[in-house]
């Protein structure tokens, strides 16, 4: 969390560095010290201070790299909590900056097609996400052509929807910053279990967005937004539309 995130959450509320500290548990000294970039905030401090200056997701601490371990987190409950209509009826016990959600859920093997479906509405809800780590954190895992096709279907979601139409040069931006890191390699769209019948459906009849950013997917802004931003089948697209075997 960056000390100007402190700062102007505590102005917000109109309270003095020492009715912050005793709020936050610390000292107006060392509270002093973290505003003034002299010491650095806690991942346990940031929460705190998010909840208790109300302030966005975004501004919550991201970790110098991955966590390993992240396969175990509660992802529904992590969406929930950013605010996804899909699972508003979840709530993790912890608020993670959406940064860190979106890479989670990128890196996983197989994802459930309702995760997967709600990856565009993160980069539609929090354009103000710290760009360069996640890219960064996408190349360490060779995720950049999976964050680059959810990049697309975002921007192609925001140019259909007025209210998003404000962040399709970021999204436009961020889609070219990618491209040069694009890897060859074929990938799926987190779903490495899919069968050798479905791969090979896919590799014929996938969109041309997913053969430039070599993934075997079938997703488009189109089937999305059948269901509106953030309200998503919960059967996947893919089982929609690759024809059963016989």
């Amino acid at each position: 969390m960056p000390p100007r995130a402190l700062v102007e959450g505590r102005k917000a509320r109109r309270w003095t560095q020492l009715e912050a500290a005793r709020s936050l548990g610390i000292s107006q000294s060392y509270l002093s010290m973290i505003e003034a970039g002299e010491r650095s905030v806690t991942p346990a401090l940031a929460r705190k201070a998010a909840k208790l200056y109300r302030l966005p997701p975004t501004d919550l601490a991201l970790p110098a790299e991955l966590d390993a371990n992240g396969a175990a987190r509660d992802l529904y409950g992590e969406f929930g909590a950013l605010g996804y209509p899909g699972f508003s009826h979840v709530r993790a016990r912890t608020k993670r900056n959406p940064a860190e959600t979106l890479l989670l859920a990128l890196a996983r093997n197989d994802l459930d097609p309702r995760l997967t479906e709600a990856l565009p509405w993160i980069l539609l809800s929090y354009p103000e996400m710290d760009w360069r780590w996640i890219v960064s954190q996408a190349k360490l895992r060779d995720l950049q052509n999976r964050l680059g096709f959810v990049t697309n279907l975002a921007r192609r979601l925001a140019e259909s929807q007025e209210r998003y139409r404000g962040i399709v040069p970021l999204l436009a931006q961020r889609e070219a910053e990618l491209e040069p890191a694009r890897l060859q390699r074929e990938d799926t769209l987190c779903r490495e279990s899919m069968t050798a019948p479905e791969r090979a459906w896919l590799r014929e009849n996938r969109p041309p967005e997913a053969v430039h950013w070599n993934l075997l997917t079938g997703m488009t802004p189109r089937q999305l937004r059948c269901c509106g931003p953030g309200m998503c089948p919960t059967r996947s697209l893919e089982e929609k539309i690759i024809p059963s075997e016989t």
